[in-house]
């Protein structure tokens, strides 16, 4: 009877141990030793083991060990479909002796199944999770009734615990594989929209190469503005395609020199609507490629096409592929006029904001001019302004860049004052 008392306090201890262990906010590589350390504690035994089990291809491996004197780690020990089923049906623990190793384990591992001489398979419902292993007890006796039922009530704990790990496993697994696989698909849009962005561009040589520039100049100011990956994916891939509807223009339009006639106007700025037809049936994996097509020339005072719509009514992307054309348009040859420098464009557009332009959009392009205005610089004036050599080019390498940081600074200041209507704020 004393024994026995002793045996179910030992096991209510096990029990009060396993319920910190188990729901603390740690890596389960922390919390599975602690649960086995107090599995053993309980069962008085000097070896034990905690094996998680894996069906593809169907295995046992250690994810904890303690008191054998030589041990793999991790210890591996493959399974047959008969020793999957022997350890699914059994009930509660089991001693091994003599013909049960070879029921319930196979010798192909790494470790030798002679060594344990009582096991508890993990189950959750009817799905096996793993199983608990248990050399010699301390005394050398052999395990008795008192500890088995013990070991059959703190099992349930443990099967809990290593199924919720390998749920949290599973789904980080499928999530890590899903942003592959995004990234795989991500890759190739991009592979094949530059490819539709150079076919978009034929029209005249004026144009060659400004649907790649605005992909990848909206793409650099969302990511100045701290966007995650897929969103930066989602503007460059926007621009790539914001002026396929000019595919239906007629190409005589582009090489004129002189000022669009309101017909011809209406024939150009058509493409938005054009384009928005193409697009809107196409399944993108990003949702506001077909808005951006359709609204890359709204302006924010509602002056733009082709639904005058004004800066509260107008989606972050559009705004910021405006800021990303314009700037293209500004800063390339046409056969209407010549082309604006680098610091030209950059203060028309600051001159236009908060009026036609997004300020944020506005702020994004500004930060990348300047990264590549510091990185212009000889390296101990570029250690004064600061700058991240890792980072790309963003202007293209065409374009040069004839403006300095402080210079950017200051359209920066005048933008902020813009926005603040001169307000002045002291504490």
């Amino acid at each position: 009877m004393k024994n026995n008392f002793r045996r179910l306090l030992l096991t209510f201890e096990a029990l009060s141990e396993l319920g910190p262990a188990i729901t603390a906010e740690r890596d389960f590589s922390e919390t599975a030793p602690l649960m086995l350390a107090s599995l053993m504690d309980a069962m008085d035994a000097r070896e034990g083991v905690l094996f998680r089990y894996t069906d593809k291809p169907a295995m046992l491996a250690s994810v904890a060990a303690r008191g054998f004197t030589s041990f793999p780690q991790p210890a591996v020990i493959p399974l047959l479909p008969k020793h999957v089923h022997a350890l699914m049906k059994s009930q509660g623990p089991r001693l091994l002796q003599g013909d049960a190793y070879s029921e319930f384990l196979s010798s192909n591992g790494n470790v030798a199944p002679v060594l344990l001489k009582c096991v508890m398979p993990l189950r959750v419902g009817v799905r096996l999770v793993g199983m608990i292993g248990f050399g010699q007890r301390a005394d050398g006796a052999h395990y008795g009734e008192e500890e088995l039922h013990g070991l059959e009530m703190m099992s349930h704990y443990v099967s809990l615990a290593m199924h919720n790990h390998s749920l949290s496993e599973t789904l980080a697994q499928r999530i890590t594989e899903n942003l592959r696989l995004m990234s795989t698909v991500h890759n190739f849009y991009d592979t094949t929209l530059e490819a539709f962005a150079a076919a978009i561009d034929v029209k005249h040589v004026n144009i060659h190469g400004h649907s790649l520039r605005v992909g990848r100049y909206a793409g650099g100011i969302s990511d100045a503005l701290g966007m995650d990956q897929p969103t930066v994916s989602g503007l460059r891939a926007s621009g790539y395609l914001h002026d396929i509807g000019k595919v239906a223009v007629d190409k005589a339009l582009f090489g004129k020199t002189s000022a669009l006639d309101p017909e011809e106007f209406k024939q150009m700025a058509d493409h938005t609507v054009v384009g928005h037809q193409i697009v809107q049936g196409v399944q993108f994996p990003w949702p506001k490629v077909a808005d951006v097509v359709r609204w890359h020339h709204e302006r924010g005072d509602g002056s733009g096409y082709p639904d005058q719509l004004h800066a509260s009514e107008m989606p972050e992307a559009s705004k910021i592929v405006a800021v990303a054309d314009t700037f293209d348009a500004m800063t390339s040859e046409r056969p209407y006029r010549h082309s604006y420098s680098v610091g030209e464009a950059l203060n028309e557009i600051v001159k236009l904001t908060p009026v036609k332009f997004d300020s944020n959009a506005v702020q994004g392009l500004l930060i990348q001019v300047r990264r590549d205005a510091v990185a212009t610089l000889t390296p101990k004036a570029a250690a004064k302004w600061g700058t991240q050599q890792d980072k790309p080019r963003f202007l293209d390498q065409q374009l040069a860049c004839n403006i300095g940081p402080s210079d950017v600074d200051s359209l920066a200041a005048s933008l902020n004052h813009k926005i603040n209507r001169g307000r002045i704020y002291s504490a």
